[in-house]
């Protein structure tokens, strides 16, 4: 795997997303229930940043039009938002959270 920083784990607030560019992608990093997600800064349905949503119950809803992904898996669970987000592995060291854009989990 080729893992990259992207951030510090005391940035992460919980349930609070953050955005980030991790070499080329740019990356909504939450830290909610324990664990820390990476998902594409971007919903599947228009080009919305979805690190302005809100985060409830390992999902992250998109402000605008109210699709929810799931953190863990990036599927979209509601209309109008039909494709699935990628997601990405994330490591902890230290302070350091890494992500790894090279194999999404979806």
């Amino acid at each position: 795997m080729s893992w990259q920083r992207a951030a510090a784990a005391s940035d992460l607030e919980p349930d609070q997303p953050l955005s980030v560019q991790v070499g080329d992608e740019l990356v909504a990093l939450v830290r909610t229930d324990g664990e820390v997600f990476a998902i594409r800064d971007e919903c599947s349905h228009q080009r919305v940043m979805l690190s302005h949503g809100v985060v409830e119950d390992c999902t992250l809803e998109c402000f605008a039009h109210g699709s929810r992904f799931d953190l863990r898996t990036g599927e979209a669970l509601d209309l109008p938002a039909t494709q699935p987000v990628p997601v990405y592995p994330v490591s902890i060291e230290g302070d350091d959270v890494l992500v790894d854009l090279d194999h999404p989990i979806h």
